[in-house]
């Protein structure tokens, strides 16, 4: 699959430091309100466009099928699970795992133990609002941190009971957001349909263990 790439995200697949003592910019915190924050971390996978074109043509992608109503409906991404011991599918993306887990050790508590991958083929693929709220993220803080490889496409934020979107993150060629605090309890977010000619992404979300 031919993805347009970024000047940032070619050349050798790695990870930029989170902490980077060199200088450069490191993740930026934003308080969204009630407990709930985000880090925003643009370019920290470096070389993520051939870590993009690996996986999507590598990783054992299906469809999910959900009843709506009457109807038993398709849902508009492809998807993949790793759970918690299972080999993730590139190297890379263990050692991104394993930083994050470094850098949030602290606030955390415990490590990032699972990967569930999506993959956005077009712009016609979308996920709905929605909040990673079953397991323990329904009752108490926790942390969601999600690597954006392909072509960009926006992740909105609102407070959970609806309403317009209150912060527009746009995700791709590497970029990593960390959701945490009560953000999965008290926020919502949604990848939406976009009618622009867009390429395919992929996220790829680390979670603790009995986090979804």
């Amino acid at each position: 699959m031919h993805q347009q790439g970024s000047l940032f995200a070619a050349g050798e697949p790695g990870l930029s430091d989170l902490a980077d003592p060199s200088g450069l910019p490191t993740a930026c915190r934003t308080h969204l309100g009630s407990g709930a924050w985000i880090d925003v971390l643009p370019g920290w996978l470096t070389g993520a466009d051939a870590l993009f074109e690996r996986l999507a043509a590598e990783v054992p992608w299906h469809a999910e099928h959900r009843r709506m109503y009457d109807d038993v409906v398709t849902v508009p991404r492809l998807l993949c699970h790793y759970a918690q011991g299972a080999p993730l599918p590139d190297p890379l993306l263990e050692r991104a795992r394993t930083a994050l887990s470094a850098h949030y050790a602290a606030e955390l508590g415990e490590p990032f133990t699972t990967a569930g991958l999506c993959f956005y083929r077009d712009g016609r693929d979308s996920v709905a609002w929605h909040g990673d709220r079953f397991g323990r993220g329904a009752s108490g803080d926790t942390m969601v941190a999600i690597v954006s490889l392909g072509e960009p496409r926006p992740l909105l934020l609102r407070p959970r009971g609806g309403g317009p979107a209150e912060a527009r993150v746009p995700l791709g060629h590497g970029d990593l957001i960390v959701m945490g605090g009560s953000c999965q309890r008290t926020w919502d977010h949604s990848v939406p349909k976009t009618r622009a000619g867009v390429g395919g992404r992929i996220s790829v979300q680390f979670r603790p263990r009995g986090v979804s």
